[in-house]
């Protein structure tokens, strides 16, 4: 029997409550999977707004607000732990597992005919909405994706000359310095950076003697972190310390990459003079402070800024690991392990086999979590893995049909978002998504959800 303050509440939102409760529990049977989906976060942001509008005061701000039509609403529909209460969240939750991962299933129920006539002209409204999205895609990419030509030229022009300089003053000043040759990489170097050509690596190799050290995965350590290592110290009873350069850096039996990165902060930031040699190359160069590593900010134009990030790097035993801190400070002497070449690899690699549109919308991807600031912490690793996880299930990736596989994408990345874990397509024991907290991933899940009614609203900027 149901108490007095159930039915006080049934009382006081006049019945909407259990219309809703009467709908959902009927539109499986109707819509199907698919469809009651999408009905039943419709119906539950529905009534929470109902809720609202008879539980708060009315005032004039309030009736102003409402009145007005914004595609920022889902922002507040629900995706902050603050606003949604328990029921709702998991609700939500299981509509969210319900979602479709194709587009087969946002078309009518089959069986449930409609007329010839009537299907034919929504075939052709959604063909025409289709090329719709198709163009506005191809449009954002020439507006707001590419980079002139110009601008990356100069820009890799200015990181070349920085490492030169670098590489000449380590050779002369520290010349037992123990390193291999530097080169650059990231994604301007691979022509997949967007918006602005300002960041760049340079990647700086350490000689490491196999006999003296070795690559712990971080599986196997009582940390239990895939996708990272400890570089442990061997042999110190044949090969006593100071052996190799890089024992200074060695804390508890461990090489740690943060002592690395202070050691070439000494050197970087603290012996040479940026001033006097970006006034001979005609920049202006200062080591970026504060940061958990090292980066040099290069103005290599009036209005143009490069960030070139200093990365140690470390190859042993067909491991690369680079000096890319952990979020957590627990993991402080855990060495990243880098799989970012071979995931580059492999995608262009496709597209380059069938000319297809894989890093054209990897690049769109990337420009819309950078202009969209509740997607900043999508990584670009993050998105070519989900592509490549896109691939295995897509064999047609022709330039057109990129709106569909744009929209796949994001509907694989909801998914992905909504379990909370991306497996790394070249490790699959890599949860990619292990560095996230829930709230991150439980804010994107929802921006993205509610955009995937109408996905325009992503490719809209400020700029």
């Amino acid at each position: 029997m149901a108490g007095a303050g159930e039915k006080k509440g049934k009382k006081d939102d006049n019945g909407i409550g259990t219309a809703i409760d009467f709908v959902l529990s009927n539109a499986r049977l109707v819509l199907g999977v698919g469809g009651a989906a999408m009905l039943g976060i419709g119906a539950l942001a529905v009534k929470r707004m109902y809720d609202r509008a008879i539980s708060a005061p009315a005032s004039p701000s309030r009736t102003n607000q409402s009145s007005k039509r914004s595609w920022e609403e889902p922002s507040w529909l629900g995706s902050s732990t603050r606003l949604l209460k328990n029921d709702m969240k998991t609700s939500v939750s299981r509509s969210l597992q319900t979602l479709p991962t194709d587009s087969s299933a946002f078309e009518s129920d089959p069986v449930r005919p409609k007329p010839p006539t009537r299907k034919s002209q929504t075939d052709l409204k959604k063909t025409r909405l289709r090329m719709s999205l198709q163009e506005k895609l191809f449009a954002y990419y020439r507006k707001n994706v590419t980079i002139p030509p110009m601008e990356q030229s100069t820009a890799k022009q200015a990181a070349v000359d920085i490492c030169s300089e670098l590489r000449n003053f380590i050779r002369n000043k520290f010349p037992d310095m123990q390193l291999r040759e530097m080169h650059l990489s990231g994604s301007l170097y691979d022509d997949l950076q967007v918006v602005r050509a300002d960041h760049i690596q340079l990647m700086v190799p350490l000689l490491l003697d196999n006999n003296l050290w070795s690559c712990v995965p971080g599986e196997e350590t009582i940390l239990n972190l895939p996708g990272f290592c400890l570089i442990r110290r061997e042999n110190v009873e044949y090969f006593p310390r100071g052996t190799s350069y890089w024992d200074r850096c060695v804390v508890g039996g461990y090489l740690c990459p943060k002592s690395v990165i202070a050691t070439f902060e000494k050197v970087v930031a603290g012996s040479i003079n940026w001033p006097a040699i970006g006034s001979i190359l005609g920049y202006v160069i200062r080591p970026v402070v504060p940061s958990e590593s090292l980066i040099l900010e290069v103005q290599y134009e009036e209005d143009r800024r490069l960030f070139l990030d200093f990365l140690p790097l470390v190859a042993l035993e067909q491991h690369a690991a680079v000096a890319k801190p952990h979020r957590l400070q627990r993991y402080e002497n855990m060495w990243r392990l880098s799989k970012r070449g071979a995931e580059t690899a492999a995608l262009m690699g496709r597209d380059q086999q069938d000319s297809g549109c894989r890093c054209l919308c990897l690049k769109i991807l990337k420009a819309i979590c950078r202009y969209n600031l509740q997607l900043s912490h999508l990584t670009a690793s993050h998105l070519t893995n989900i592509l490549l996880h896109t691939c295995e299930k897509e064999s047609d990736w022709s330039h057109g049909v990129l709106a569909d596989r744009f929209l796949q994408v994001l509907r694989e990345t909801v998914g992905h978002l909504e379990k909370g874990e991306l497996p790394s397509a070249m490790e699959p024991k890599v949860d990619l998504f292990s560095e996230l907290t829930a709230e991150e991933i439980d804010e994107m899940g929802y921006f993205l959800y509610c955009s995937l009614s109408e996905p325009e609203v992503l490719l809209r900027t400020e700029d």
